[in-house]
């Protein structure tokens, strides 16, 4: 009961303030112009703000373990891969391949992630090794199947390579993940001033997109596109678990170490994925169904894993 009311308070304010965000567009007070510019600012300052911020504070060499590191970005990569490949060959709607595919495997483990272990462990433990696996190839690959999958790549996109690698390598996400990486890795420190900047800018990021998937979420849509983002929920919830939780127990994690894994391969899709599908011209209306589906569901989906891991004793 304790997993269950836990889990219930770190995902239901998420879903409330997706409600309260509905309503008020819904009455008028907020309007299209301001789930635009809600995006723009998102996906230029305050994501990049705090994706900044999470690796600066990230000690990448503290209690490094480059097995479990590496293990966490192969498990990043076959989920991301694997996603593609099915939905490229299974999807008869192309124009959501790439909405699908981000929303089905990137998790909010570095937010959600570090709470969770700190409400049982008392400290973030294998939180920080776990973001440094996982959360740059979730914005990297976010960023390649976005760009690739484009429903308007004949209108801002051409098909060459060339301008698909530029895409990448100027998109704002992929620039703050190389700065927070340099500035960690050389124990950059900033004036007071400017670091309380930098975290009032990251902390506007997640309410500001839950606000704007309220705000921009149409059930008309939603349940047109229920089976894609159902079968997104499952995968992100329980499918990936299913499979890649078992071989952390094999591999012999316990503890901290299998928690952190939980936490990437089943917690709920991050609100980031939409501010990116949106910003990347995706029409947002799937990536926003899953947002809302797997914070719902994963109160209960979450506790159920962490009450059978335990129950075997390995949490």
């Amino acid at each position: 009961m304790d997993n269950l009311i836990y889990s219930l308070n770190a995902t239901v304010p998420v879903f409330l303030v997706i409600v309260a965000g509905y309503l008020l567009k819904r009455i008028g007070w907020i309007n299209e112009g301001f789930i635009k510019a809600s995006n723009k600012i998102n996906f230029t300052i305050t994501l990049p703000a705090l994706l900044i911020q999470d690796l600066m504070e990230t000690d990448f060499m503290q209690e490094f373990d480059i097995i479990y590191v590496l293990y966490c970005a192969v498990v990043t990569s076959v989920c991301f891969f694997g996603t593609w490949i099915v939905a490229k060959a299974v999807m008869k709607d192309k124009t959501i391949v790439g909405e699908f595919v981000q929303a089905a495997y990137r998790s909010s483990a570095a937010v959600l992630g570090a709470a969770f272990v700190l409400n049982i462990y008392g400290d973030t433990g294998m939180v920080p090794l776990m973001i440094i696996g996982a959360v740059p190839l979730y914005n990297i690959y976010a960023v390649l199947v976005l760009t690739v999958e484009c429903p308007q790549k004949d209108a801002v996109h051409t098909k060459t390579m060339a301008t698909t690698v530029k895409g990448i390598v100027t998109n704002p996400i992929i620039i703050s993940i190389v700065i927070g990486v340099f500035l960690s890795i050389f124990q950059v420190d900033f004036p007071k001033m400017l670091d309380n900047t930098i975290s009032n800018f990251a902390k506007m990021s997640t309410p500001l997109a839950l606000l704007a998937i309220g705000g921009s979420f149409e059930f008309g849509k939603a349940v047109k596109k229920a089976g894609p983002a159902v079968a997104a929920t499952v995968l992100k919830l329980i499918g990936w678990a299913a499979i890649f939780l078992p071989v952390a127990v094999w591999l012999g994690y316990r503890d901290e170490k299998l928690m952190a894994l939980i936490i990437m391969l089943a917690s709920p899709t991050t609100p980031s994925c939409y501010i990116m599908a949106k910003s990347m011209k995706s029409e947002g209306t799937l990536t926003s169904s899953v947002v809302v589906l797997t914070t719902m569901c994963s109160a209960f989906t979450l506790t159920a894993i962490i009450f059978v891991l335990r129950t075997l004793g390995y949490l």
